[in-house]
């Protein structure tokens, strides 16, 4: 409509009227495809849209072949993505010769209807053209002419000197309405929708080939006659070779390694899924959209037909344009067939590209039953296992239950049976995830190493543990001595140990402070650690008295051995039993006498004497007081 009101608007302005000039009437019609575009109601077999759809879907279906890369880890992958990768190509490089050719067809549509538009105008813009130009060669052939004349003779001189001024004004006339006529030509051009839709598919076309360096390169061989075949041949060579189905060998693995295998196999089943799922899709969208040429070729064999039953009977000028047609036809139905026979290439390709993916699909199945049986029997060895171990535990535990009836013994080997347990425990299930020993090994001595070196200290604690625990060891609620700190064991761990401190001044009994020692206590040259024989309360007390001047010491020593000894009295039997608790528990002998000793010695020229005694240490003090006033009773009386 817009073209056709172009064609009113000149006309009516009567800027290309009648010329009065005779224009030579040979000139030729518009020739091509679209010269008898009416014989056919549409030459195109796609919309632009649906041809940039196609593309589209085509594009994103390639793309998968990057996924496919990530996936192909195993030789037999890798042929099958070689195989896939051909095949690829050349889908893709049919889809661009299927738009192409459309785009052609498109453009033969543009063609068709900017003629037909010119025919139904008064006068076209081509005949407007045509005739300019020719009163244009016509008015500079007649200059030229005059100028020769006028060169060659006098006669007649001043009227062709008067009539090349009014040739030369008219030239330009010409020449302006020429311009005028080439602008609006070109503005009608570009303002129609049809020619302006097929170029811009034309350059949408190039623009999405561009993004795919591939298409360029692959798309003689996709147009080649044995390309199918050469598909078929690459896609059959992507099978695996015989003897090497593709299996991994987890027998190597360990549960780690044979877990990620199982998950990554099973993702890749899933991705060749979702790939397989893309090419079906894509090849029912070619398969719907091979119905349609299909048919329009039939529709042109069929006018074809009957322009031949015409042309039996027709005369000679009817026969020039039936030759038109004809030639119209041959070459829409050549258009066509670029469509359909890429078409039909397609569906094939794609139908071997979906056998190579359930080939790859197979392999990858394969691969993960052999993944998640290796996983499930090393699992079942490494749950034996620990079955049995921790069979072996109880048997332990109830042995020394029922063996072991001393509480402090029977501590010490249910503690060795939990480390021992755990220890074992753990090396199976350590062993159990790696993959190679000499790995683990390396990775268990540098790890040893880095621990001796940061938690030297914590590990010494943990074996002066053992020590502690020991024949002659402490255990809770004994009494120690650590350093100047006398204290009763609270608590004994694997690192550290607490005392209750007692008062060391006065009555014998907790301060109410707790204190902490690290167990490596037991490896230290200073400080020392003294400990009360169990069942033991016994201790000896010594003082240092100056005597005075008698004549008789031996007989002041006798009543000082004699008063202490009253005062001990009250504890002898006590005393008794403890010593012999000594004498049993360490096998000595030293420790029989527990009666009271004075020494006598000289110290500046004074006698002095060196008192001993024992005490049980709830009594101590009342003990010390009573043998003090003892001492100083005899010393009064001997004074």
């Amino acid at each position: 409509m817009r073209r056709q009101s172009i064609f009113a608007l000149i006309t009516a302005a009567g800027l290309f009227g009648g010329s009065a000039r005779a224009v030579d009437p040979g000139v030729p019609a518009a020739a091509g495809p679209s010269a008898a575009g009416a014989t056919v109601s549409r030459a195109s077999v796609l919309t632009g849209e649906q041809v940039v759809q196609i593309l589209d879907e085509t594009v994103d279906w390639y793309r998968t072949l990057g996924t496919q890369q990530q996936n192909a880890t195993q030789p037999s992958d890798l042929l099958i993505l070689f195989a896939n990768r051909q095949t690829a190509d050349k889908v893709v490089a049919l889809a661009f010769e299927i738009a192409r050719a459309n785009a052609e067809l498109l453009s033969s549509e543009a063609s068709s209807g900017q003629g037909a538009a010119e025919a139904a105008s008064p006068q076209s813009l081509t005949q407007q053209q045509n005739q300019l130009d020719a009163q244009r060669q016509s008015i500079q052939q007649e200059i030229d002419a005059g100028r020769k004349k006028l060169a060659s003779s006098g006669k007649d001189k001043q009227d062709i000197e008067a009539k090349l001024p009014e040739l030369q004004g008219e030239l330009a006339m010409v020449n302006a309405r020429k311009n005028l006529l080439d602008t609006m030509t070109e503005f009608v051009n570009t303002s129609d929708p049809k020619a302006a839709g097929a170029n811009a598919l034309k350059a949408q076309i190039d623009a999405i080939a561009a993004t795919i360096p591939s298409s360029s390169s692959s798309a003689n061989a996709a147009a080649s006659p044995s390309g199918t075949g050469s598909s078929s041949g690459a896609s059959s060579s992507a099978a695996p070779p015989a003897g090497n189905d593709g299996r991994a060998a987890p027998a190597r693995y360990g549960i780690w390694d044979l877990a990620t295998e199982a998950l990554r196999q099973r993702n890749k089943i899933e991705t060749i899924d979702l790939i397989n799922r893309h090419t079906v899709a894509l090849a029912e969208t070619f398969e719907k959209t091979g119905a349609q040429p299909l048919t329009q070729l039939k529709t042109y064999a069929a006018r074809s037909e009957a322009l031949a039953a015409q042309a039996d009977n027709a005369g000679s000028g009817a026969l020039k344009d039936l030759r038109s047609e004809f030639d119209t036809l041959a070459w829409l139905f050549k258009q066509t067939s670029e469509i359909l026979i890429p078409l039909t290439k397609e569906q094939v390709l794609l139908r071997q590209y979906q056998h190579n993916l359930g080939n790859w699909r197979e392999s990858a199945a394969r691969q993960y039953h052999d993944a998640l049986t290796a996983l499930a029997v090393r699992s079942g060895i490494v749950a034996g296992i620990l079955a049995i171990v921790f069979a072996l535990a109880e048997v332990w535990r109830r042995a020394v239950l029922r063996y072991a009836h001393e509480p402090r013994r029977r501590y010490q080997l249910l503690l060795v049976r939990t480390i021992v347990l755990w220890t074992i425990v753990c090396a199976v299930v350590g062993l159990s995830f790696i993959t190679e020993i000499s790995t683990f090994a390396t990775f268990a001595g540098l790890l040893t190493a880095g621990l001796a070196v940061a938690m030297q200290s914590v590990l010494v604690s943990v074996v002066g543990y053992f020590f502690l625990i020991g024949k002659y060891g402490i255990r809770v609620g004994d009494r120690i001595q650590i350093g100047a700190v006398v204290g009763e064991v609270i608590d004994l761990g694997l690192v550290r140990m607490h005392l209750m401190e007692l008062n060391q001044q006065g009555p014998l009994g907790p301060t109410g402070r707790v204190v902490a020692f690290a167990n490596l206590i037991v490896f230290q040259a200073s400080g020392g650690l003294f400990k009360q024989i169990p069942g033991v309360n016994l201790s000896w007390h010594e003082t240092t008295l100056t005597l005075p001047a008698v004549k008789d010491y031996a007989a002041l020593k006798d009543r000082l051995l004699a008063a202490i000894s009253a005062v001990l009295s009250n504890y002898s039997e006590e005393i008794a039993r403890q010593t012999k608790e000594i004498s049993r528990t360490t096998a000595s002998s030293s420790v029989s006498d527990t009666t009271p000793q004075v020494q006598m010695h000289l110290a500046n020229g004074q006698m002095q004497a060196l008192v001993r005694y024992p005490v049980h240490l709830q009594h101590a003090a009342e003990i010390d007081e009573r043998v003090a006033q003892a001492v100083l009773k005899v010393i009064a009386e001997s004074a």
